[in-house]
């Protein structure tokens, strides 16, 4: 019987092979292990959060904006809460009906709310910021009407218990709790807060799953501040100048209010103005603070600095005595006075400003003030500089570099010509001859979060005996000069008028159209109230229509901030 012969080896070859193998599924299984152990302990959390982020709706949860006070404490801004009203239109189930409700409840057509209800999304805004009795009224409405799909998202709105007055300086707030003008812009970070997210979980299709879990982030509320207005002299302020501007037939009018002691604002405004508690109106413009964000020539009010400059210089005093022709040669233009004087007259300074005599500014300017002087003494009051007031729009003016005058430029600036500024910085300069000399930067803001604001003086403009000099020239102003009309019975007032011309596009000088304004404070030995007022594009002089306006304002401030008749 023949055997059939083994090769030497085959044996240990099959033995091997199947260790192998067993090895090979040892090491895949302990892997596959070993990534389900993974998976299951140590990365289920971040897997169930990346599955839940491709099944979530996120939705904002607004902060309290803070309130804004006045000096005195009263409430000019506040967030009070409210509803926002949205709906997923695949759960709407009688859009209709609901379209109904909603015009009955919340205003305006059934139309208007069919396009959110049926839009091809899972999530529509209906309205925003809907007064809390009023979404409840709907809810019940929509709940009885069996009407699915309608939710509610707790929000907060803007409510103003003086209404209209002080809406420019406090500015607007939009739906999505930002600012966007005026103060409440400006100070957004700290009114603002932080807002908070409510994250529901959602089907494949984005509809919200019943009974799932949902996170909630808290929001953040802002904090409150307290600004420098003082609410009954605003309301004074923008009724005067309102009415000012039709009275006078101005293209527009101007008010700042001030302590000079302190640069605190008291009221501020500019025409057009506009209804804060309905902005769907607001007129070109009317967001703008024009003596903050728009420049032009100040005319006489600017002869304060001029003579300011010249007594600090020690080159001239209030009696030193000028022989001031009709007409002053100024570049290649001969300067005279709004009066018609038509001949020789010697005046002092204190007769130059009460008569308000371009010829005999202009001659003090170049006879024995100078370019170099002049020059350096606006800078010292801030001419040509931001002021640094808290207003967004703050813009610095044109007024030239000493290096950029030429032949007619320090007579032409010396009265307020050939230049061109926001007001604010008039309101700065005279304030520091106000306050002995010692500028301070005009601003709103008191205090924030109960923490008081700080604000350093910029610097010192003049001497206190400048100041003072200037002080009792502006007196005769008053009382005898072209400012009578600016006069408060019982009150020191010191005070200047200043009319400057407007141009046109081409820079010529339009016929009957003046920057009237009037700059002055009380009482003139120890100011409380600095009041600026200007009529923008009159035809009438500022001693009949600035000085008018100034003397109502004044004389509330005055009264407002319990300063006593001195007589």
């Amino acid at each position: 019987m023949s055997r059939r012969s083994r090769m030497p080896g085959d044996g240990r070859s099959f033995s091997d092979s199947a260790h192998y193998l067993t090895l090979i599924l040892a090491v895949v299984l302990v892997a596959v292990v070993a990534k389900l152990l993974w998976l299951q302990l140590i990365d289920a959390p971040s897997l169930r959060d990346a599955a839940a982020a491709q099944r979530t709706s996120a939705l904002t949860i607004r902060a309290k904006r803070g309130t804004i006070f006045d000096r005195d404490g009263n409430v000019l801004a506040m967030s009070v809460d409210c509803k926002t009203v949205y709906c997923n239109p695949r759960e709407v189930n009688d859009p209709n009906g609901a379209a109904k409700i909603m015009a009955e409840e919340l205003g305006g057509e059934a139309a208007d709310y069919l396009e959110p209800l049926t839009r091809e999304s899972t999530f529509a805004y209906i309205r925003r910021q809907v007064d809390e009795d009023k979404a409840e009224r709907l809810k019940n409405r929509l709940e009885a009407s069996k009407v699915d799909g309608v939710y509610y998202l707790g929000d907060t709105k803007r409510v103003y218990p003086y209404g209209s007055v002080g809406g420019q300086v406090l500015g607007i707030v939009g739906t999505d709790g930002n600012g966007l003008s005026g103060l409440e812009l400006y100070y957004d970070k700290l009114l603002s807060g932080t807002d908070g997210t409510l994250l529901l979980e959602t089907g494949a299709d984005g509809t919200p799953i019943a009974g799932a879990r949902s996170r909630t982030t808290d929001a953040k509320n802002g904090s409150d501040i307290v600004i420098s207005l003082d609410i009954d002299i605003q309301k004074v302020a923008e009724e005067t100048i309102a009415a000012g501007v039709k009275q006078y037939e101005a293209d527009s009018g101007s008010v700042i209010v001030t302590d000079p002691s302190t640069g605190e604002i008291l009221a501020a405004c500019s025409t057009p103005l506009f209804d804060i508690t309905n902005t769907s109106v607001i007129e070109e413009g009317a967001l703008d603070l024009k003596p903050v964000s728009s420049s032009f020539e100040p005319g006489s009010i600017f002869k304060l600095l001029t003579m300011s400059i010249g007594i600090e210089n020690q080159v001239i005093s209030t009696d030193t005595p000028f022989t001031v022709p009709a007409k002053v040669r100024v570049g290649d233009d001969m300067v005279g006075d709004d009066d018609g004087r038509d001949f020789t007259m010697v005046m002092d300074p204190r007769e130059i400003l009460r008569r308000s005599s371009n010829a005999g500014t202009a001659l003090v300017a170049q006879s024995v003030i100078g370019s170099d002087a002049f020059a350096g003494g606006i800078q010292k009051f801030g001419i040509g500089q931001t002021t640094g007031i808290d207003f967004p729009g703050e813009v610095a003016g044109l007024v030239k570099s000493r290096e950029q005058y030429d032949g007619a430029s320090l007579g032409s600036m010396s009265f307020g010509q050939s230049l061109a500024l926001p007001l604010v910085q008039m309101v700065k300069a005279v304030g520091g001859i106000a306050n002995d000399g010692v500028l301070q930067t005009p601003h709103f803001l008191i205090s924030s979060a109960g923490e008081r604001q700080e604000w350093p003086s910029p610097g010192v403009a003049i001497s206190k005996d400048t100041a003072d000099q200037v002080t009792d020239m502006m007196r005769t102003v008053v009382q005898e000069g072209t400012a009578m009309s600016a006069r408060v019975e019982g009150y020191d007032i010191a005070g200047k008028t200043g009319t400057g011309e407007q141009a046109d596009d081409s820079g010529k000088y339009l016929a009957y159209s003046f920057v009237s304004s009037l700059i002055g404070f009380a009482p003139a030995d120890s100011p409380r109230v600095l009041v600026y007022v200007g009529l923008n594009g009159t035809p009438y002089l500022a001693s009949g229509s600035a000085a008018v306006l100034f003397s109502t304002i004044m004389g509330e401030s005055l009264s407002d901030m319990g300063v006593q008749p001195s007589s």
